[in-house]
Parts: structure tokens; C-alpha cells; sequence
């Protein structure tokens, strides 16, 4: 697989265009993510599903719904959380809608586990096999298809089964490969995976540059597009796959970022990955911020400004009192604002009496 042109042997990037004013610029970006998988190991690591079960049923459902929600499913985030925590629907979408979430909810759950065995996880040196990328698949299309059918579905095309006849190239002009080459790439494309993988593991890929190494991965996933329908759900899937086994949290792109996102990828064809490498840096950060260091950090460790924002108080408001010098909190080499749960309580205490007192 050709490395991204765009960068150059060290696996900086090169030739890059600035940053809109006010926009961090792509290095920050995953200097970001550094920043954060440096963190995450502070921590502890990712904490297991049975150490923080309220952590991954968080990114379980706001994963389900986004993922979903960019192939065009239209249940809202309400809808999503009660039909996968309580099996139960809500409002009068079709049946195809709630299937298809909740079959995603499903995998997303087995992917999780899957990656977090240790029995299994890293066995043989491999991250990833054909074998649960079959399997991801087949959770994800099984139950939709026995009730609605593809369109262009042959009879030996079945879930979890690469499809059996050519199909038309997309929109961007990128032509996915033929369906007898299939089997032959989806091995390759494990291989590869999993070279980079091991790459990652041992430190011969710096952090900063592991964004791009998996949106290769991804592109080219998306590219040899393995199966009937379900590829974009299966790519997500499998990436988040590979981002627990390499002890990051899931990526989840949201479904606002659909337009941004797909046109990444069709960069992505075009042999451009820096813009999905970003999406997936900032996807991997925010869930950093949101889900896991809020829930294993205590009161008193300085934490990323933006993981102690609540619904009470917004990252905006947060940095503008630290910017006023209202919250204790400084900023790191890194360009980033730190603060504790416990200079927050006393902002926020310090915030009520002063209120108070004015009325």
C-alpha cells in the first residue's frame, strides 16, 4: 500500500496549506492526539467494559445513532437509546430504521468485547482478520436483509459473504475493483493492516502519526468496498476495531460531519488521507475529552479543559473564565487549557454565592 504523497518520509506532512484563522492547523491536530493517547496512558489505559460499563454504553449509543445516521437512518439520538437499552421503539419510523440500528448497536457491542479479550486480542501478531470482519458484517445486514432485500442482491450474496457481481463506480469517479479480485485484496488489505498495526504497538509509528496510517487503512478499505451493501458501517466498525486493540477509545463521526467526511474519502481515493486522518484525530480526541478521562480522572488531577465540560457549563465558558483567571487552570506546551474537577466545584460554588449576593 503507497504511503500518502503528501507526506514525506518521516511521516510529516509537507506542503500542507495554513489554517483558517482560528482553526487549529492539521500538526496541532495530531500533536493533539498525542496528547491525548499520552493522557489515556496516565490514566491507566482504556478501561474495560466491565470497569466503566456506563463509559461504553455512552459511546455505544451516540456511536449507533451517528454511524447510522451518515448511511441516511433517520431515528434521533431518543429514539436510539430506547430502542437499544430497552428494546423498545419509539416514534413511526420504518422497520428497516430500527433493524438497522439495532443491528449496529449489536456488532458495535461485539466489537467492543472482541477487542478488549485478552485471550484473543494480538493473537498471532494479528489485530484484525477476515474472519471478524465477516462476522461484523453479517451482524450488521442479517436481520435487515431478511426483511428487506437488497435490490441488486444475487442468491449466493449473503450477509457476511463478499459480494458476487461488479458494480457501478461512485459519484467521485473512484471504480471499486472487480468481484472476483475481492478475496485476494481483503487479504491484503489484513496484512497490511496488521503490519501497521504492529507498527503502532511497538513505537515504530509515533502517535502524531497514527491518524494517517488508519485512514490509509480505512480508505482502502472503503475502496475495495468487500460487500453488497453495509460497507461503510463494516469500515467504521472494523477501524474501531483497530483503535480499542491499539488501547484508543472507538472514533465516532458525527453525523454533521457527513458531507466533510465523505468528501475525505473521496480525497482519501484520490490519494490525499490527510483530511480523514483529521476527522479521525478529532473524532479520537473528542471521545477522549467526553467519555473516558471525566470517568477516570479524580477531583484533584489536572485534566484537558474541555473533558470537565458539563451540561451546567460549556468548554466556552470554562475557557473564558480562565482566561479571565476566575478558574484555576494553565495552559500546557501543547497549546492546550488543564484544570481539575475540583477548581471547577470552586468556580462554579464561587459563581451561586456571587449570584446571591446580587439578588
Amino acid at each position: 500500500m503507497q504511503y500518502n504523497q503528501s507526506m514525506n518520509q518521516d511521516g510529516k506532512e509537507k506542503n500542507s496549506l495554513p489554517a483558517k484563522r482560528g482553526r487549529p492547523s492539521r500538526r496541532t491536530i495530531f500533536n493533539q492526539f498525542a496528547v491525548a493517547a499520552d493522557s489515556l496512558k496516565k490514566y491507566g489505559g482504556l478501561p474495560s467494559a466491565g470497569e466503566a460499563k456506563e463509559i461504553w454504553e455512552d459511546i455505544w449509543y451516540v456511536e449507533a445513532h451517528n454511524s447510522t445516521a451518515i448511511e441516511g437512518n433517520t431515528l434521533v439520538l431518543r429514539e436510539v437509546k430506547a430502542l437499544l437499552d430497552q428494546n423498545r421503539s419509539v416514534g413511526g419510523k420504518e422497520l428497516k430504521d430500527y433493524l438497522e440500528v439495532e443491528s449496529y448497536g449489536r456488532a458495535a457491542q461485539w466489537v467492543y468485547s472482541q477487542a478488549q479479550r485478552t485471550d484473543i486480542a494480538g493473537a498471532d501478531g494479528e489485530t484484525v482478520t477476515i474472519t471478524e470482519i465477516r462476522q461484523i458484517h453479517e451482524q450488521l445486514v442479517s436481520t435487515v436483509w431478511a426483511v428487506a432485500p437488497h435490490a441488486n442482491q444475487l442468491p449466493d450474496e449473503t450477509a457476511g459473504g463478499f459480494r458476487k457481481h461488479d458494480i457501478l463506480p461512485f459519484a467521485g469517479g473512484m471504480k471499486p475493483p472487480p468481484f472476483s479480485e475481492i478475496p485476494s485484496l481483503m487479504r491484503t488489505f489484513a496484512d497490511e493492516a496488521n503490519r501497521v498495526c504492529h507498527q503502532i504497538k511497538s513505537g515504530t509509528v509515533s502517535a502524531e502519526n497514527v491518524p494517517p496510517r488508519l485512514a490509509e487503512l480505512h480508505g482502502s478499505f472503503e475502496r475495495i468496498h468487500p460487500f453488497l451493501d453495509g460497507n461503510g458501517r463494516t469500515g467504521r466498525l472494523v477501524l474501531n476495531l483497530m483503535l480499542v486493540r491499539l488501547g484508543f477509545p472507538p472514533a465516532i463521526i458525527r453525523k454533521q460531519r457527513r458531507n466533510a467526511y465523505l468528501t475525505a474519502l473521496d480525497k482519501a481515493d484520490k490519494g490525499d488521507v490527510m483530511p480523514l486522518a483529521e476527522i479521525i484525530a478529532r473524532s479520537v480526541i473528542d471521545n477522549v475529552h467526553r467519555f473516558i478521562t471525566p470517568a477516570v480522572a479524580g477531583p484533584k488531577k489536572t485534566v484537558p479543559l474541555k473533558s470537565l465540560a458539563t451540561k451546567e457549563i460549556s468548554y466556552a465558558a470554562l475557557r473564558q473564565a480562565a482566561t479571565r483567571g476566575r478558574l484555576a487552570a494553565t495552559i500546557g506546551s501543547d497549546g492546550i487549557w488543564y484544570s481539575s474537577k475540583d477548581a471547577v466545584k470552586k468556580y462554579l460554588d464561587g459563581k451561586h454565592k456571587r449570584k446571591e449576593v446580587r439578588q
